[in-house]
């Protein structure tokens, strides 16, 4: 996602991809889980809100094998599979 900014929905997909919930991102990345959802409710939009924020939350989900496209239609596809713990 080098190019564009994340929509909503890329970023739901991202998430149900890594089987990862709200909390457990906006724990991870240190925002509230409501900065999560607000992101996610743009949907087919671009998200607004604090452009740090909406980085960090990229980064998580990069780490985790995530790889945004933005070729015209914005999606997104899991790069690898990181196996769980436990």
């Amino acid at each position: 996602m080098e190019d564009a900014d994340p929509w909503g929905n890329q970023l739901k997909a991202a998430r149900a991809l890594v089987g990862i919930e709200q909390k457990d991102l906006a724990g991870q990345v240190g925002v509230n889980v409501n900065t999560i959802r607000s992101m996610e409710a743009a949907g087919t939009g671009p998200i607004a809100g604090r452009s740090q924020n909406v980085q960090a939350v990229q980064r998580a989900l990069q780490a985790q094998g995530i790889e945004f496209l933005n070729h015209g239609r914005p999606g997104v596809q899991l790069r690898w599979r990181i196996a769980k713990k436990g």
